[in-house]
């Protein structure tokens, strides 16, 4: 056989052992367009006793609607997806091409873990990904699409990714969930595997749903298309609505962009709304605090959350817009033996680093206006409905928590006093709010100043 014939061989070979898993790839990627890279890799392991075929991982370069992007998809039909040293070498190969490209990274995920023949040296293969992964962070979006379940550590992998979809009803678990169920009375491995945990930012049904959804974020993250792109959305568009109520989801379709606004994070804690978008067409990342009139009380999760995503908008160089909804620390035992201080301090020196609008849209009260609101932490521009309180205090429990044991009737007087110093036109002659503005007019506020902070 000639030397033309025996590639015509391998590569029939070596399609059909791919076949499954390039056909996931053609899925969210332009036709015709993928370009494999190390195609013919092969490691010799005694264990098992055979070449694996490509090293159980499938690489190469693509684009999605002409972004160029780089491929790491483990290939499920070569030892269960399993993580080897020299496929751990062939993804570290890739992840390498694309950090000095700065090109982004799509990882299709599905593992059952590592091959227990490898010994340690899998290991040393598995921390070369999760370096390069730290490494890409701030130069290319890395985007895991978990297509079956992923165990072991390709979730931390998945975890690690700005953005993760999940596709059907994977599991995304470092520990099998056949042995979370067998260690927790009561459990079956389907409620463990169905089980939501923080790192799902969207959740599809079928892989050709999630094609649209990673444009989506390319065409929003600015380091890869327009900072400021031409929108048909009316700069001046009004929201009569937010007169009258206000609520999370009315807040983004009042300001962001018809459409645009892409939501990460769901499922985990859902008192705070965050993701990226565009206003009057520049890119943003957004967060929106819940807490219903309420207002929001801080406690470790939220602060994680939020320190998470401004992690996120640091990297990716995008200004925030804060709509502010905050109390202070949650006041209960549980929330007091945490680590919330220590976090809190930890997000706010990203956030004040970060451009920023924020409005106050209900509350800004004690620490919740420090940590959010206060312009010594980043607040470029601050804008405050009219008619939200923005105070020290707030009611009797705010009161008697700040200055402990008093008398009842010195509680009582206190309180009068700050609740009529919580309005908001106050804040605003004291300098701490640049204007107090109508809800239905907020669009046309956060434009202006997103146009001031960025020229």
């Amino acid at each position: 056989m000639n030397n033309i014939d025996l590639l015509k061989t391998r590569k029939a070979e070596m399609s059909a052992k791919t076949a499954d898993v390039k056909n996931d790839i053609a899925k969210i990627i332009d036709d015709g367009s993928f370009v494999e890279l190390n195609t013919f890799s092969f490691a010799k392991n005694e264990f098992y006793g055979n070449d694996v075929d490509g090293l159980g991982v499938v690489t190469g370069y693509a684009t999605v609607e002409g972004f160029p992007v780089y491929v790491v998809a483990q290939n499920y039909k070569v030892l269960d997806g399993g993580l080897t040293k020299a496929g751990c070498d062939k993804m570290c190969e890739c992840l390498s091409k694309a950090y000095d490209a700065k090109v982004p990274v799509i990882y299709l995920l599905n593992s059952k873990g590592v091959q227990v023949g490898e010994g340690v040296a899998v290991l040393e293969g598995i921390a070369d990904i999760l370096r390069y992964s730290n490494e890409l962070k701030g130069s290319a979006p890395q985007i895991a699409i978990a297509t079956g379940d992923v165990l072991g550590s390709s979730a931390i992998l998945a975890d690690n990714a700005d953005f993760t979809f999940v596709v059907g009803n994977a599991c995304v678990s470092y520990a099998s969930p056949a042995v979370l169920s067998a260690s927790k009375e009561g459990e079956s491995k389907e409620t463990v595997a169905k089980a939501k945990n923080g790192l799902k930012t969207f959740e599809v049904k079928a892989l050709e749903d999630v094609k649209a959804k990673v444009l989506a974020v390319l065409e929003t993250l600015h380091k890869y298309s327009d900072y400021q792109a031409d929108t048909n959305d009316d700069f001046n568009r009004t929201a009569p609505n937010l007169n009258t109520a206000v609520d999370v989801e009315s807040l983004i379709s009042a300001t962001y962009d018809n459409g645009s606004f892409i939501k990460m994070g769901e499922g985990y804690v859902d008192a705070v709304t965050v993701g990226i978008g565009r206003v009057g067409g520049i890119a943003t990342a957004g967060i929106v605090m819940g807490g219903g009139d309420d207002g929001l009380d801080i406690t470790l999760d939220v602060v994680l959350k939020i320190k998470n995503f401004v992690n996120f908008a640091y990297a990716n160089e995008l200004p925030v817009v804060l709509f502010a909804n905050a109390n202070g620390f949650k006041l209960d035992a549980c929330t007091c033996n945490t680590a919330v201080m220590t976090e809190l301090m930890n997000m706010l020196d990203v956030l004040s680093a970060l451009k920023r609008v924020t409005v106050v849209y209900n509350k800004a009260i004690g620490l919740g206006y420090t940590a959010f609101v206060s312009k010594a932490f980043g607040s470029d521009y601050v804008y405050a409905f009219a008619g939200s309180k923005i105070s020290l205090l707030d009611g009797y429990a705010g009161v008697s928590a700040t200055f402990g044991t008093v008398e009842a009737e010195k509680v009582d007087e206190l309180n009068a006093k700050y609740v009529d110093s919580q309005d908001s036109f106050n804040s605003a002659k004291l300098g701490c709010v640049d204007n107090v503005i109508e809800p239905e007019f907020v669009r046309q506020y956060v434009i202006s100043a997103l146009q001031m902070i960025l020229n």
